[in-house]
């Protein structure tokens, strides 16, 4: 009922917009920070019934989001990542995550101007992630190796596979409040963002987990602010500045021979090749300049033992800047210069992990090593844009984008540099909305 709704709203708005020979348009990009509440119900009634104290509630939300505006109606996407808080047991810290991604409908309350209130509904998918660890872990790969059982890490569409494995299916009400700070000599203008609302899961025990169900993990109120930037059409005319919303697949030519030398000398089977990887692309012009974000999610997974599963993964965050060469009709060419964040993760997963409260009480099985750094990236990108309906209201746009990738730093992983996975040329085909 809901999906028909929606497509009876979206048929309304593109005849409507076809009848008319302009419309106000607006694109935004913004990061937002902020409190999401999160009640680990089912795994604090069973801490309850042995007498321990529940687990603190909540998460700390950081997200990339983007949305354009075309007279009155929102069309949007946006990426989360959240994090519980810690809590402690004996020797264990207790933690949980949850990565989200939602695609917005929504419609602005206001005019279009220097504040802008919208109120809109997500919806989308998830990962989650809930861990008992042990605090004092190995800090050498080869230690790891020999004992890596510190404790159990419970995975739900495990993006740690690849970004692919999201999953479930997640929705979110709410609304946006915005206002615009111009940018003297510029057309962008710097938009102020905060929003509000609830996220909810609508299946029950969607989230399920050996035995307890973490549906209320992913849902609760919520609060965020934020900053970006925006392109108001008091500023700009579109076929001169826009920005558009992009999905990526790419191939990135890194190894994991270093590690994998390490793996057999342990007794583990080789993690094999790195395969594809999907990703998103936030990129604005105007006046020749390019800029943007983007996030995607490289990963090798496979068998280790008979006993355990391991992967190896990094997720990569750039912020770009750049400048087209060459337009030519709808052929478009541009350099751009990325610097980013990246982490990577090697995990060692037991496949015979009992039920809770078992688990609970003998939580001897996963383990997993953590390094973060910094990198840098050129990029070449081509792209094309084909006009979607007669009034041009969007277009879509085909790109090929390659690079190279540059870690800031050695990225020791227990003691081992993993450079080589970190480094290398990559080749990405891109699909993108510019309204």
């Amino acid at each position: 009922m809901r999906f028909y709704i929606l497509l009876v709203c979206f048929c309304g708005l593109i005849s409507d917009l076809n009848a008319q020979e302009s419309s106000s348009r607006r694109s935004s990009l913004f990061l937002t920070y902020g409190p999401s509440g999160a009640n680990v119900r089912e795994f604090n009634e069973m801490l309850a019934e042995k007498g321990i104290s529940p687990l603190r509630n909540g998460y700390s939300m950081i997200g990339l989001g983007y949305h354009t505006r075309i007279n009155d109606f929102i069309f949007g996407a946006e990426l989360y990542q959240g994090s519980g808080p810690k809590s402690l047991y004996g020797d264990y810290e207790i933690d949980y995550r949850t990565s989200r991604f939602y695609f917005n409908v929504g419609y602005a309350l206001t005019e279009e101007g220097r504040v802008q209130f919208l109120h809109y509904m997500s919806m989308g998918v998830g990962y989650m992630n809930f861990q008992m660890l042990k605090e004092g872990r190995p800090s050498d790969l080869e230690a790891f190796l020999s004992d890596p059982r510190q404790g159990y890490i419970l995975r739900k569409n495990n993006i740690h596979k690849g970004a692919h494995y999201f999953g479930g299916f997640l929705t979110e009400i709410g609304f946006q409040l915005g206002y615009d700070l111009d940018i003297p000599n510029m057309a962008e203008a710097i938009s102020l963002v905060s929003k509000f609302g609830y996220s909810f899961s609508p299946f029950e025990r969607a989230w399920n987990l050996n035995g307890i169900a973490f549906d209320n993990i992913q849902s609760g109120a919520f609060l965020r602010v934020g900053a970006g930037i925006s392109l108001p059409d008091r500023n700009v005319f579109y076929g001169d500045a826009t920005m558009s919303f992009h999905f990526f697949y790419g191939q990135n030519q890194v190894t994991t021979s270093g590690i994998n030398e390490t793996l057999e000398e342990q007794g583990y089977l080789p993690l094999p090749k790195v395969g594809g990887n999907l990703g998103i692309k936030v990129i604005g012009e105007n006046a020749r300049k390019m800029y943007g974000l983007e996030v995607w999610n490289l990963s090798s997974y496979g068998s280790a033992t008979d006993d355990f599963a391991q992967t190896l993964n990094s997720i990569r965050f750039y912020t770009n800047f750049g400048r087209q060469l060459l337009k030519i009709r709808n052929l478009e060419l541009g350099v751009l210069g990325g610097m980013g964040f990246g982490t990577i993760r090697y995990t060692l997963e037991n496949r015979n992990k009992p039920d809770f409260p078992r688990l609970f009480e003998e939580p001897l099985y996963d383990g997993t090593l953590v390094s973060r750094g910094l990198m840098v990236k050129p990029e070449m990108v081509i792209s094309y844009a084909m006009p979607l309906t007669s009034i041009k209201l969007f277009d879509l746009v085909y790109g090929v984008h390659a690079g190279y990738e540059y870690p800031l730093g050695q990225y020791n992983l227990g003691g081992l540099s993993m450079r080589e996975f970190m480094q290398g040329p990559y080749l990405q085909f891109s699909l993108g909305i510019r309204p």
